[in-house]
C-alpha cells in the first residue's frame, strides 16, 4: 500500500490498456484528443534550448549545470553523483536547469525515477509530512530526504568537511514542479539516492517519461538563490505569481480575532460581541474578525443526537446551501422578542462593524464549501451537481503521517463540485456573501482536489480549475484580494497560486498540546523560506493567555504577517497584546517574510539539543531579528531522531547585525558601520559593529527580540540611530521616515512614524530638546548607553518628533 523509497524500478502502477497520445510542449498544456487515455510525452521541439527564455541571475555568470560521466556538476560544485543514463538535463540560464528522466518500462500515471547519490553535504529539505501541511528536515545525505519533499537546499562548501568553517559557501536548489499534467516530489532511499516522483491523480492520464520535473539552480546566497528560482519558474510556467508583484489584503495591517479556538464550532452571535467588547475595553480593538467553521447552513448524518460522539465524524458534514445557519439568521416563525439569533447575517456583520469599530469580516469556507463538500440533491445545492466521491490519497502522502479529517472524508465522501458548475458556486457564494455586508473569505481544505482528481482530468488540472476560478470570483466580488488560503502547501496549489496573497503555513495551532509550540514556530520560519516567495505566510492565530504566549507574539511581531489571536471572550493577556497591537489597532508588520539567518538553514531548531532559531526580517528604516529557544518541548512529525528534553537546560547563539539579510536597503547614505541594538527583554542597548558578535543565553520557551539601527552621522559630528516604539516587540515597525536639517551651528533630526508609547533612539550627544508634532515634550538620556527616549502621548496616531543639537 505505501510507496518504498528504496525501489529500484522505475514504474510503480502497471498503465490501462488502452492510451491515447498528447503532445507535450508547454508546461501545461491542454486537452486536446478525446478518447479514454493519454499519454504525454516530450517532442523534439520541447527541446530546442533556442525557445528558452534565459532569464540571468545578476550574481552568477558561466556556473551552467553540466552532466558528465554520471556527475551533475554545477560551478564546478558536485550535486549528485552515479547519474543515472536515463536522466535528461535541460539547461535554462546560466546557473539552472530542468532535470528529468526517461523510462523504458510501461507508461503510467505515478513513476519514480532515480536522480543519483547526495552524500557529505549539510542540505535542507521541507516537505509534506500530511496531505495539508510542510515542516522541514535536515540531514547530510540522500537516505535523510523524505517522501513529499517540495524543495531541497544543499550546501556547497569549499573543502571536504561538513563542519568547515570560514570555507567560501555556496548553494543548490532543487525545486519539484509541475511538468505537464502531472505534479513532481522529491524523496531519497536508504543507498543515499535522490529520486523524484511524478504523479497525475488520474490512472487514465499516464507517461513513461518526465523531462522537466525537477528544477535546479546555483547560487552564492540562499535567500537571493530562492528568489531568482522562483523569478525563473514564474517566467517559464506564467501559473503563479510572486508575492511582490500581489495585491495585499488590507487586514494584514490590522489586528484581528478568529472565532476558532474560542469556540470551535459552536461560535454564535453573543459570544462574538463578548469577544469583541472584552478587546476592546482592554485597549487592542480587534478591527479585523475572522467567523471560522460554524456559521454555514450545513447537515451531517453522521452525527446523530444522543449518540456517542465519534473522531472524525464533524468532518462529514455537508453544505446545505449557501446561507447562514439558524444562529446567525432568525426563522420565520420565531418572535422577535424571543429571538437569540439577528434577522440576518448582514443584520449581525453591520451591527458588530458600527459597535466595535471593525474595518474587515472574513468568513471561513472550504473549498469544496465544506469539509464534505456539497449535500446531493439538496434544494440549495443540486444546481452546482454534486457527486459523491470518495477520496484516495496518494502513496507519498500515506508513507507519512495519516490526518484525522483526511481519514473521515475518505469513509464519508465528499459532496464534489461538478467542475464545469464551480465558477457559479463560488460566484453565487460571493456574491451573497458581498450582500450580508462579508468583506472576504478564508478558504480551507484546499489539497482535497489530488485525492478526488481521478476520471476529472487529473490532480494539476483540477486544481488549475478550481484555483482559476476561487480566484476569478475573488476579484470579481471582494474590494481588497481578500482571500487567506489555508491547507493547501501542495505544489499543485503553489503553483497556481496568481493572485491569492496569502497562505497559511503551518498546521493548526493546537492550544492545548505543549509539545506543538515550538514546532509551530520552527515550521512556519522554515517553510516562509518556499512559500514566502509566492504569498505572505500566515502564521495561524494563538492564544495570548497562555504558558507559550509571548513566544507566538514575538514570532508573530518578526514574521512579516498578520496577527490576530483566538482567545476565549475575557480570557486575555493584555501585557503581549499591547506590545502587538497599537491603541487604534495597527500591527507594526514587518517588511518581508520572516525566515531563519543563514547560520540556521542547516541546523534542527526543535530536536538537536543544541541551536537556537533565529529569524530575520527589516522594517522601513530597521532590522529585527527574533531569537527562540525551540528545543526540549517537542518532536517532530515523522522523526526517526529523539529530541533532547531537558526543559530546564539554557542555550546560547551568537548573534549579529550580520545576521539581517538585505540590511543595505535600511543603512543607506551616513552610515559610520555600527548598529544600535536593542534587547526588547531587556532594555539594554549595544553599540555594535556590523561584524560584531554577542551572547544570547535562552531556556526552552525563552525568546527575544532585537531592533537593529544603523548608526548614521548627521552635520558631520552627531551619530544617530532611531529604535522606535521601544515598548513594543517590533520597535522599529513604528518608524516610517527619517530626515534632518542642518546648518553651522544646529542640527534638527526628524523621525516619523505611527503609535503612542515610550519612543527610543541612539545619540552619540544629548540633544538640546525634542518636539513631538511641534510641542515641546520632556525626555530622559541614559549616559551610560547614550540611550535617548520620550513619550509619545496616548491617542497619538502618527508622530513627527523632532530631535535639537
Amino acid at each position: 500500500m505505501l510507496a518504498n523509497t528504496n525501489t529500484n524500478t522505475n514504474t510503480m502502477f502497471s498503465p490501462p490498456t488502452t492510451t491515447r497520445f498528447l503532445q507535450l510542449n508547454s508546461p501545461f498544456s491542454s486537452f486536446l484528443l478525446p478518447s479514454n487515455q493519454r499519454v504525454l510525452y516530450h517532442g523534439h521541439g520541447g527541446r530546442r534550448l533556442g525557445q528558452l527564455q534565459t532569464c540571468r541571475q545578476s550574481m552568477f555568470l558561466n556556473a551552467k549545470p553540466v552532466l558528465k560521466d554520471g556527475t551533475l556538476s554545477i560551478n564546478g560544485k558536485e550535486a549528485l553523483t552515479g547519474v543515472p543514463d536515463n536522466v535528461v538535463i535541460t539547461p535554462l540560464t546560466d546557473s539552472s536547469a530542468f532535470v528529468g528522466a526517461t523510462s523504458t518500462g510501461d507508461a503510467s500515471s505515478r513513476l519514480v525515477f532515480k536522480l543519483g547519490v547526495i552524500k557529505d553535504v549539510r542540505l535542507l529539505c521541507i516537505f509534506r509530512f500530511k496531505i495539508w501541511w510542510m515542516i522541514p528536515r535536515v540531514g547530510n545525505s540522500g537516505s535523510d530526504i523524505p517522501i513529499e519533499t517540495q524543495m531541497l537546499l544543499l550546501e556547497a562548501r569549499e573543502g571536504a568537511e561538513l563542519d568547515a568553517k570560514n570555507k567560501a559557501t555556496s548553494y543548490i536548489i532543487f525545486l519539484p514542479v509541475l511538468d505537464g499534467e502531472f505534479r513532481s516530489s522529491l524523496q531519497g532511499n536508504s543507498s543515499n539516492e535522490l529520486q523524484f516522483c511524478v504523479e497525475s491523480g488520474d490512472p487514465e492520464i499516464v507517461t513513461s517519461e518526465s523531462l522537466k520535473a525537477v528544477f535546479v539552480n546555483y547560487g552564492n546566497h540562499p535567500f537571493d538563490l530562492i528568489k531568482e528560482s522562483m523569478k525563473i519558474l514564474e517566467q517559464q510556467f506564467g501559473t503563479f505569481s510572486l508575492r511582490e508583484t500581489k495585491q495585499l489584503p488590507g487586514m494584514l495591517d490590522w489586528f484581528g480575532w478568529c472565532t476558532w479556538d474560542a469556540f470551535y464550532m459552536e461560535v454564535h452571535p453573543q459570544g462574538i460581541k463578548d469577544g469583541l467588547k472584552s478587546l476592546s475595553q482592554g485597549g487592542t480593538p480587534a478591527r479585523f474578525l475572522i467567523i471560522d467553521d460554524g456559521w454555514q447552513d450545513t447537515i451531517n448524518e453522521f452525527q446523530k443526537e444522543g449518540e456517542p460522539f465519534v473522531e472524525g465524524s464533524q468532518h462529514g458534514g455537508r453544505l446545505l446551501s449557501i446561507e447562514e445557519n439558524n444562529k446567525f439568521r432568525r426563522t420565520e416563525n420565531e418572535p422577535q422578542s424571543e429571538a437569540q439569533a439577528p434577522s440576518s447575517l448582514k443584520d449581525f456583520v453591520t451591527d458588530i462593524k458600527r459597535a466595535f469599530g471593525l474595518r474587515y469580516v472574513y468568513v471561513w469556507h472550504a473549498l469544496m464549501g465544506y469539509w464534505g463538500g456539497l449535500q446531493p440533491n439538496a434544494l440549495g445545492t443540486k444546481k452546482y451537481n454534486p457527486k459523491l466521491r470518495y477520496p484516495l490519497q496518494s502513496p507519498g502522502n500515506l508513507a507519512n503521517m495519516r490526518d484525522v479529517s483526511m481519514d473521515a472524508m475518505e469513509k464519508y465522501g465528499v459532496g464534489t463540485i461538478d467542475p464545469d458548475k464551480i465558477s457559479q458556486f463560488y460566484d453565487d457564494l460571493h456574491k451573497y456573501l458581498v450582500s450580508q455586508d462579508v468583506d472576504g473569505v478564508k478558504v480551507d481544505v484546499q489539497n482535497i482536489l489530488e485525492t478526488i482528481s481521478s476520471g476529472l482530468g487529473g490532480r494539476v488540472s483540477l486544481t488549475r480549475r478550481f484555483q482559476q476560478a476561487l480566484e476569478k470570483s475573488i476579484a470579481a466580488n471582494f474590494q481588497d484580494n481578500s482571500i487567506i488560503c489555508c491547507m493547501g502547501q501542495s505544489t499543485d496549489s503553489i503553483y497556481h497560486s496568481k493572485r491569492s496573497a496569502i497562505t497559511r503555513a503551518s498546521d493548526d495551532y493546537y492550544p492545548s498540546n505543549p509539545t506543538t509550540q515550538t514546532l509551530h514556530i520552527a515550521a512556519v520560519a522554515f517553510n516562509s523560506i518556499f512559500l514566502g516567495e509566492v504569498v505572505v505566510p500566515d502564521w495561524d492565530m494563538f492564544y495570548s493567555k497562555h504558558d507559550a504566549a509571548e513566544f507566538h507574539a514575538v514570532a508573530r511581531a518578526v514574521g512579516g504577517c498578520g496577527v490576530y489571536v483566538s482567545d476565549k471572550p475575557g480570557q486575555h493577556d493584555f501585557k503581549v497584546l499591547k506590545r502587538l497591537v497599537l491603541p487604534n489597532g495597527l500591527v507594526l508588520r514587518a517588511k518581508y517574510p520572516g525566515r531563519p539567518t543563514r547560520d540556521c538553514l542547516f541546523d534542527d531548531p526543535v530536536m538537536d539539543g543544541k541551536s537556537l532559531l533565529k529569524i530575520w526580517n527589516l522594517n522601513k528604516c530597521t532590522g529585527v531579528l527574533g531569537v527562540f529557544n525551540c528545543q526540549g518541548a517537542g518532536t517532530w512529525p515523522c522523526s526517526k531522531s529523539i529530541a533532547q528534553e531537558d526543559l530546564s537546560s539554557e542555550l546560547s547563539v551568537k548573534v549579529s547585525p550580520t545576521d539581517i539579510e538585505y540590511f543595505e536597503e535600511v543603512s543607506g547614505n551616513f552610515w559610520t558601520g555600527d548598529c544600535a541594538v536593542l534587547s526588547s527583554s531587556t532594555g539594554s542597548l549595544l553599540r555594535l559593529s556590523k561584524e560584531e558578535k554577542f551572547d544570547v543565553t535562552l531556556k526552552v520557551l525563552q525568546c527575544d527580540v532585537f531592533t537593529v539601527s544603523p548608526i548614521k552621522v548627521y552635520n558631520k559630528k552627531i551619530q544617530f540611530a532611531p529604535i522606535g516604539l521601544i515598548n513594543m516587540y517590533n520597535s522599529g515597525g513604528a518608524i516610517e521616515a527619517i530626515d534632518f536639517f542642518s546648518d553651522s551651528s544646529s542640527c534638527e533630526i526628524h523621525v516619523k512614524g505611527r503609535g503612542s508609547g515610550n519612543f527610543g533612539a541612539y545619540s552619540s550627544t544629548k540633544p538640546k530638546s525634542c518636539l513631538i508634532n511641534s510641542k515641546i515634550e520632556e525626555f530622559d538620556f541614559r549616559d551610560e548607553d547614550n540611550l535617548l527616549t520620550l513619550i509619545v502621548p496616548d491617542r497619538t496616531s502618527s508622530w513627527d518628533i523632532a530631535i535639537c543639537y
